[in-house]
C-alpha cells in the first residue's frame, strides 16, 4: 500500500500544512465513469482542473502526495501566466505578496555588463516578472479547487498501472487503504518532469540534454538589493560558471549557482559545501550579513519535449509534455498556456460543442511552440553552461569583449518566457484582413490587455467563451450578428458579442466596453466595424477590418467544426 509522508517538511518561513488521504466510493465497490481525470497536482494539474471547470467539466484530480512541494522551485511567473491565473481565480491572492520586477542585470569581473528592462505600458495590469515561491501559489490553487464542487482532489493516491483504450482510460491506484480502478473518458498527465504516466506509456521525449549542474539554494537573508535578477559571470570563487540571485517574500533569496564539472549532487549538498560556497557568493557582492538555510535541490539543465502530446485519451501537459531550462522562467510558464490551451478544447469536445479531433489541433499548436522555446531556451543555456570547449571559447571571449565592447553586450540577454503565438494554426481563419492592420493583437495571438478604467481591463470582461470584439458606435449589432449569436448560443457553444465604443451606449442581449477617446481603437488599430473573433484562450483567431457575417460564420466553423 501506498504511504506518503504524513510529517509536515521543516521550513524557516512556511507552515506546511497535511491534507488527509480520503476514501473515495472506489473504495467500497463503486464503479464509476469519470470525465477526466489528471494525475499531479502541481501548478499545471492545478490550474487544468481549475480552468476546465469554468466550462462545468468535473474532474478527479490525483496527487501522490499529501502537501504542497518543498522548497521555492517556480519563483518568477511572467504577465501572460498572471492573466491565465486571473481567469482561474488566485492573483488577487498573489498580488498580496508577489514580489513585481522588470530588470535584469548580468555582472562580470565586479561590473554590470548588461542590463535588461522588460516592456511594460499604462495597460499592463501585470508586471512584466512576480517572484512568489511555489508553495504559495499551490497553496492558493488547492484552496480554490477546494471550493470547487466540480473537483474531486484525491491526495496520498499513487499511479501504478494504465491500460489506455481509444474509448477511454483505466487506472490502477494504490492509497493507504488499498488498491481500486479508477474509469475515465480522458486523462491529464500533469504529473512533472518524472512523469509515471509518461513512464508506463512510453512516448520519448526528443532534445537535448546538457551535462552542467546546478544548485538551487533558498537561504534566509537581509539583502538590501532590489528585486532584479542578478547573474554573475565566472566569479573567483568559481571560475567558469554562473551565479543567478532572486528576491523572495518573506526574507528569502533563492541563489542559483553552477557546478563544475564532475561534481555530484551529494557532493554539492554536503553542508560544508553548501555553507562554502554561498558565503563565498555573499562576500563577492559585499553582504556581510548572518544567513540560514531554508531548502537546497540539484538540477540540470534540459532542453526536450515529445512531438505529440495526445495519444489516444492521454493529454500531456506541462513537464510531463517538455522539459525545458529554467534560465528564462520557463517551466511552470509554459505549463500554463499549456493547459490553458488545452482545457478549452477538451470541454469543447466533451460537451459536443466541437468534434474531438480539436485536440490534435493542441498538440500541433503546443508541440510548435515547445520546439520555439527550446530553441530561444538552448541559446541561452548554451551561454550559461557551456557544453563544449567551443562554446567555452566563444562565451569567455564574449565575457572578455564585453568590459569594454558595448555591441557584445546583448548577448548576455536571457531571452525570457514569452506568450506563444500561434501563427500557423489549423484553427486561424484564412480569409480575413490580418495583413492590413497596422497595430493590435496578430491573427495567432494573444489579445492586448487593455485599461479601461482606474481598476477595470479588458481580461476582467472576458471568460469561458469564444468571443467577437466588435467595435461600432451604432445602437444596435448587425441584424445577421444577431441571427449568428442566437444560433450559435441555441446549439450550447459559449459565443458572446462585446461592442467597443466611443458612445455611451446600454445593451440587454451583449456587453458593451465604452471607449471615450477612442484609446483601446487605437491599440487595435479599429474603425467602425472592425471585428477580432477571439477563442476562450484570448488567442485572436481571425481579425477583420470590416464585420462580414459570412467571414465570420467561415471562421467559426473552423475554429470548432473543423469539417
Amino acid at each position: 500500500m501506498h504511504f506518503p509522508d504524513s510529517s509536515p517538511r521543516a521550513s524557516l518561513y512556511y507552515d506546511y500544512q497535511i491534507y488527509p488521504f480520503r476514501r473515495p466510493p472506489e473504495l467500497n465497490g463503486d464503479t464509476l465513469q469519470h470525465k477526466v481525470v489528471i494525475i499531479g497536482a502541481g501548478p499545471v494539474g492545478l490550474v487544468t482542473a481549475l480552468d476546465l471547470a469554468r466550462y462545468g467539466i468535473p474532474s478527479v484530480l490525483i496527487e501522490a502526495d499529501v502537501q504542497v512541494s518543498q522548497g521555492s522551485r517556480a519563483i518568477v511567473f511572467t504577465r501572460r501566466s498572471m492573466e491565465i491565473l486571473q481567469q482561474v481565480g488566485v492573483t488577487d491572492r498573489m498580488l498580496e505578496k508577489v514580489l513585481p520586477w522588470r530588470c535584469g542585470n548580468s555582472f562580470y569581473r565586479g561590473e554590470r555588463v548588461f542590463r535588461m528592462e522588460a516592456p511594460y505600458d499604462e495597460d499592463d495590469r501585470f508586471q512584466p516578472m512576480n517572484n512568489l515561491q511555489q508553495q504559495y501559489l499551490e497553496e492558493y490553487l488547492v484552496d480554490q479547487v477546494l471550493a470547487e464542487p466540480l473537483i474531486d482532489l484525491r491526495w496520498g493516491t499513487k499511479v501504478i498501472a494504465i491500460d489506455n483504450q481509444p474509448d477511454g482510460v483505466q487506472l490502477t491506484l494504490d492509497t493507504p487503504e488499498g488498491e481500486y480502478q479508477l474509469h475515465s473518458d480522458w486523462l491529464v498527465a500533469a504529473d512533472g518532469a518524472k512523469s509515471t504516466i509518461r513512464g508506463m506509456l512510453g512516448p520519448r521525449m526528443e532534445g537535448d540534454s546538457y551535462t552542467g549542474n546546478f544548485v538551487i539554494a533558498d537561504i534566509k537573508i537581509n539583502i538590501d538589493l532590489p528585486t532584479e535578477r542578478l547573474a554573475y559571470f565566472d566569479p573567483e570563487w568559481n571560475p567558469g560558471n554562473t551565479i543567478l540571485m532572486h528576491r523572495e517574500p518573506e526574507g528569502i533569496w533563492r541563489l542559483d549557482y553552477q557546478l563544475p564539472e564532475g561534481e555530484t549532487a551529494e557532493e554539492a549538498l554536503a553542508p560544508e559545501s553548501l555553507n562554502k560556497r554561498i558565503q563565498a557568493q555573499l562576500d563577492m557582492i559585499g553582504v556581510d550579513a548572518p544567513w540560514e538555510m531554508d531548502w537546497c535541490s540539484v538540477y540540470s539543465a534540459r532542453a526536450m519535449t515529445l512531438p505529440d502530446y495526445l495519444h489516444d485519451r492521454v493529454l500531456f501537459t506541462g513537464d510531463a509534455a517538455h522539459m525545458l531550462p529554467i534560465f528564462g522562467v520557463r517551466g511552470a510558464n509554459t505549463g500554463w498556456q499549456d493547459c490553458h490551451n488545452m482545457a478549452w478544447k477538451l470541454a469543447f469536445a466533451i460537451k459536443g460543442w466541437a468534434p474531438e479531433h480539436l485536440l490534435a489541433s493542441y498538440s500541433q499548436e503546443r508541440v510548435t511552440a515547445a520546439r520555439e522555446i527550446i530553441d530561444e531556451a538552448s541559446k541561452s543555456t548554451r551561454f550559461m553552461t557551456p557544453p563544449d570547449r567551443g562554446f567555452r571559447l566563444l562565451r569567455d571571449a564574449t565575457l572578455s569583449l564585453s568590459l569594454t565592447q558595448p555591441f557584445v553586450r546583448p548577448l548576455f540577454h536571457w531571452r525570457t518566457s514569452r506568450a506563444h503565438d500561434y501563427l500557423d494554426s489549423v484553427l486561424n481563419c484564412m480569409r480575413d484582413d490580418n495583413a492590413e492592420f497596422s497595430a493590435g493583437p496578430v491573427k495567432g495571438a494573444p489579445l492586448q490587455n487593455i485599461r479601461l478604467g482606474d481598476d477595470d481591463y479588458l481580461f476582467d470582461r472576458l471568460g469561458a467563451s469564444i468571443y467577437l470584439l466588435y467595435f461600432s458606435d451604432q445602437a444596435e449589432l448587425p441584424m445577421a450578428l444577431t441571427l449568428l449569436k442566437d444560433a450559435v448560443t441555441r446549439s450550447g457553444v459559449p459565443f458572446e458579442v462585446v461592442q467597443i465604443s466611443r458612445k455611451p451606449l446600454a445593451s440587454q442581449s451583449h456587453q458593451v466596453i465604452h471607449d471615450p477617446i477612442g484609446h483601446m481603437h487605437q491599440r487595435y488599430d479599429a474603425s467602425e466595424g472592425t471585428s477580432y473573433l477571439v477563442r476562450p484562450d484570448q488567442h485572436v483567431s481571425a481579425r477583420w477590418k470590416q464585420f462580414d457575417n459570412g467571414d465570420l460564420l467561415t471562421a467559426m466553423k473552423r475554429l470548432i467544426n473543423l469539417s
